[in-house]
């Protein structure tokens, strides 16, 4: 279900780099976008994407727990 939800995202969102659906079976599962600029991620997510996490439509009858929400960033090698 979400493989198939996020599919066209990068079409839609057009800060969004690149981005992979991670399987962890028997339960979890771990989305990673990388976007162009926090104002592009904000312009998806809202603003308060530092700590609620985007639900897709129909996700939730699929969560065993409340998603959890994760930043990184990455500092150009010098």
């Amino acid at each position: 279900m979400i493989v198939s939800a996020v599919r066209g995202f990068p079409g839609r969102y057009p800060g969004l780099v690149d981005h992979e659906v991670l399987l962890a079976p028997p339960h979890s599962l771990l989305y990673v976008s990388r976007w162009r600029s926090e104002q592009d991620l904000v312009d998806y997510a809202g603003e308060h994407w530092r700590d609620q996490p985007v639900v897709l439509p129909g996700e939730d009858e699929y969560l065993v727990v409340p998603l959890q929400v994760r930043h990184f960033t990455h500092a150009p090698l010098s």
